[in-house]
């Protein structure tokens, strides 16, 4: 995934871009990195490796050392950004979040025009720097931006950091979000909607769809007005927002909590407790305890002092270990209970089934699933989500494809995209059975869009029913 701010300040921004962009660490655990521009000094940037620590920590020095009155930041659980280019356009920063699927065809028409591009350590081109080059093939900053929406399949949202201001591009589908804030000093561009409160800001506006302004210390002006349609990405309410956080207007903790209410008046289990697996899952448990009647515990707690974000080990081997280390059991609590648990998804079902032993080995009686989304049966198309992974690895298509005997048609995966069919039950029973639960209730796909609020036609859906 990944997560950007920018702050344009009549004084130094850069006290505000620091933590701005440290409110995004729960969306990247890759890379991060912040350009600056002042009058006197010109263009400042810094890139960080952050896998084994947290955003503060690599960037002090910088918080202290740079300068600047412009600036843009991020964090990446990809590529290194942001990337400083200089061009006919001068030199400008840009950092961006998003999914290009037709990249290879992009760079392939771009460079017949004699242009390079360097190669990252896997052998793929940094897609900011693609971006960039796509700008770069218009006479001026808006016609580029628009080139890009144009012909990017996937999604794009971005900021660009120039002498004169800062650029902010939201998706053409509005997939990502960008809200903007003001203060006297000041304004900010960002992707969580809460990284600016604590800065003494207050919400500005939200962009809208394809919408483009450019931000100054002295105001933000639209430069292409927003579209109508809309396909805000549904699972940045159901996992990747912060609690704390709202899209267009509707905030992710009410969501969660509509959703475990939703889940308890579809249910007929009585658990002893209802717990969430922490972090994204408490909301939408304490929607279900508070339904349902049945009492709120917390079973397990995440250790965090020494684990402030996803560390994975070099071994391949000892990941399912280590993901699993951060949950510590507390026995009284699950000694003889009947414990109804609540994630926000499935996706491979590895670390949930191992949860579920542990559990299991700590005394629980019976272990009820019932995650907040419906089965994941597509990968994503728009958006580089590091929870998401090939179909074939998701345990839905697995179990299907065992049920079925083989790969299946689109006609009858979506069969298992209705909760009424029988087909869809199958599957259901079949994983509930593999992953070693009591019993296993998956969100409906009507029920999740009615606990966001907004119109079903706004909002992506594609990795639960395939629908663009």
């Amino acid at each position: 995934m990944g997560g950007f701010f920018a702050a344009a300040s009549k004084e130094d921004c850069v006290f505000d871009l620091f933590f701005g962009v440290d409110y995004h660490s729960h969306l990247g655990t890759r890379r991060a990195g912040m350009a600056v521009y002042s009058e006197e000094d010109g263009f400042d940037k810094a890139i960080h490796n952050i896998e084994n620590a947290p955003f503060r920590t690599k960037f002090t020095k910088e918080s202290n050392e740079m300068h600047g009155t412009l600036g843009i930041g991020c964090i990446s659980d990809f590529e290194a950004q942001p990337i400083l280019v200089r061009s006919h356009h001068g030199t400008f920063a840009i950092t961006t979040v998003g999914k290009i699927n037709n990249a290879d065809k992009i760079v392939d028409d771009i460079i017949k025009s004699n242009t390079h591009f360097f190669e990252m350590q896997n052998g793929d081109i940094n897609p900011t720097e693609l971006v960039a080059a796509i700008i770069n093939q218009k006479e001026n900053f808006i016609d580029g931006i628009r080139y890009v929406q144009e012909i990017v399949d996937g999604s794009l949202s971005m900021l660009i950091l120039t002498p004169k201001g800062i650029y902010c591009a939201r998706d053409k589908m509005g997939r990502t979000p960008i809200v903007i804030g003001e203060k006297e000093d000041g304004y900010c561009a960002s992707f969580e909607s809460f990284a600016f409160l604590n800065l003494g800001y207050t919400s500005y506006k939200e962009l809208g769809p394809g919408e483009v302004v450019v931000m100054t210390a002295d105001g933000v002006k639209t430069l292409v007005a927003p579209g109508k349609d809309m396909k805000i990405c549904t699972f940045l309410w159901i996992y990747y927002g912060y609690p704390s956080s709202s899209y267009e207007g509707i905030s992710v903790e009410k969501m969660r909590y509509n959703c475990g209410k939703a889940l308890a008046k579809r249910d007929n289990v009585k658990p002893d407790i209802v717990a969430g697996i922490p972090d994204s899952g408490i909301a939408h448990a304490i929607g279900y305890s508070n339904e349902s009647g049945i009492p709120y515990s917390r079973p397990f707690v995440k250790y965090t002092p020494t684990w402030p974000r996803s560390f994975m080990p070099t071994h391949q081997s000892k990941r399912n270990l280590i993901a699993k280390m951060k949950l510590i059991p507390i026995n009284d609590l699950i000694d003889g209970q009947s414990l109804l648990l609540i994630d926000d998804s499935i996706v491979r079902g590895t670390q949930l089934r191992e949860t579920t032993e542990f559990l299991y080995a700590n005394g629980a009686k019976e272990v009820h699933i019932r995650p907040a989304c419906p089965p994941l049966l597509f990968g994503c198309k728009y958006l580089n989500f590091s929870r998401s992974t090939s179909e074939m690895e998701l345990i839905t298509r697995r179990v299907i494809n065992e049920l079925e005997g083989g790969d299946v048609d689109d006609a009858t995966l979506k069969e298992y995209t209705n909760p009424d069919s029988e087909k869809y039950q199958k599957m259901v029973d079949k994983i509930c059975e593999e992953l070693h639960f009591t019993s296993l209730r998956y969100h409906r796909l009507d029920d999740m869009i009615e606990s966001v609020g907004i119109g079903a036609e706004k909002l992506c859906t594609y990795c639960w029913n395939g629908e663009e």
